[in-house]
């Protein structure tokens, strides 16, 4: 691995002390509880002993399909990019250990720059930038710098990302810079009219740029059911009452459709909206909406999309059943019928991903723990992808020989 500018290093190293008030975030309610003292924060940013042995494992006997991108840092959520220069760009969480424990929603997520990584191919060396945009630089938001996307327009380059803004409610923000790597300059407020998290944006062919948004839990899709923010803890979740209104329980809460994605197109500027954020629909091979109650189908986080031969890919994350799966249709609105799984569950609690295709053969970026065996210090990495003749995609296992 290269990396660019020689303080970066220094960059790295210094980034990974935040602040352990950190409050709740998008995360793992299945995570094993541990009976450890969590670590002081420390400058996690560069990981350690597992990172050597990691990378001195004999790949023929390595329970894994892939190894990380890179060993220097921790990596997630990739989102990747092949600009006009014929290079992949790979737009990543940066996580570092902030000293927080494990909780049901994630605060040990605690991400507060961007770094971009690059390379010429698939396999080939990869290029570690300086930090794009850190949470300091950004007027706005206070912590909690989530998985971002990326866009390009007339020669600038658009970095799309959630943070958490001074009351704790997640926003998109954007940030443009003259570099497909940065710096990034934050524009001084979010984008009017978003919440939520997990921002990617799809290109179509008339140069149409689409930005879904979403994440429940954590990720507060849910606290947006009546168009305004519900704070509170009964909100925590995307089942906890069935009328807000009255916010009387009942059983039959959890067959209510699910809390799907939202998109909206972007205006020619790139910064705003061009109209307001509507739901998405996904449906099952009948036409009936996926339920809350589908754990196996229904929408968690990490919306993204292709137009692949003609047809709107959909992929996301069921969450707390760790899978990435698919759904076709139309229309970049949707709706999209529910098809199969792209990804089978990775080790670590949260999947994550996107879908590229470079000279003519498409990838999969994904995420898993094999450097820490941590939730939230992740690896990011990238596998061939086959999309049959059918139109279906063929299910990736990330750890054939586990």
């Amino acid at each position: 691995m290269k990396t660019d500018k020689g303080d970066n290093q220094m960059r790295l190293l210094t980034t990974g002390i935040v602040s352990a008030i950190i409050l709740a975030a998008c995360g793992s309610p299945d995570a094993p509880a541990s009976n450890e003292t969590e670590p002081e924060a420390t400058d996690a940013a560069t990981p350690t002993t597992d990172t050597e042995e990691a990378e001195a494992q004999d790949a023929s006997t390595s329970k894994y399909l892939e190894e990380p991108l890179v060993t220097e840092i921790y990596t997630a959520d990739p989102s990747v990019h092949v600009w006009e220069d014929g290079r992949i760009y790979v737009y990543p969480s940066h996580d570092i250990d902030a000293g927080i424990p494990d909780d049901d929603l994630g605060s040990q997520y605690a991400m507060r720059d961007y770094i971009v990584l690059s390379m010429d191919e698939p396999g080939g060396d990869v290029t570690i930038h300086p930090v794009g945009l850190d949470v300091d630089d950004v007027a706005w938001a206070d912590k909690q710098m989530w998985a971002p996307d990326a866009a390009e327009k007339d020669g600038k380059y658009y970095l799309y990302f959630p943070a958490k803004d001074k009351d704790g409610i997640f926003r998109i923000g954007v940030a443009v810079s003259d570099s497909p790597t940065g710096p990034f300059t934050a524009e001084e407020s979010w984008i009017e009219g978003t919440y939520s998290m997990d921002p990617s944006v799809f290109e179509d062919d008339d140069g149409s740029h689409y930005l879904y948004i979403g994440g429940i839990w954590g990720g507060q899709l849910q606290r947006w059911v009546d168009g305004e923010y519900m704070d509170g803890p009964e909100w925590a979740t995307d089942a906890q009452f069935d009328d807000p209104t009255t916010r009387e329980d009942d059983v039959n809460f959890d067959d209510r459709p699910q809390h799907a994605p939202i998109v909206a197109k972007l205006s020619d500027d790139m910064i705003s909206l061009a109209e307001p954020l509507r739901e998405i629909v996904v449906v099952d091979a009948d036409g009936n909406p996926i339920r809350m109650k589908d754990h196996e189908r229904r929408f968690f986080e990490a919306p993204w999309v292709n137009k692949i031969d003609g047809k709107y890919y959909l992929s996301y994350s069921t969450g707390n059943t760790h899978r990435i799966v698919y759904a076709t249709g139309d229309s970049p609105y949707g709706p999209f019928t529910y098809q199969g799984v792209v990804l089978d569950p990775v080790e670590g609690w949260t999947n994550h991903h996107s879908i590229f295709e470079f000279e003519g053969q498409y990838y999969l970026a994904y995420h898993d723990t094999q450097l820490s065996g941590r939730n939230h210090l992740r690896n990011a990495k990238i596998t061939p992808l086959t999309i049959n003749d059918d139109g279906t995609i063929m299910t990736v296992d990330p750890m054939p020989g586990d």
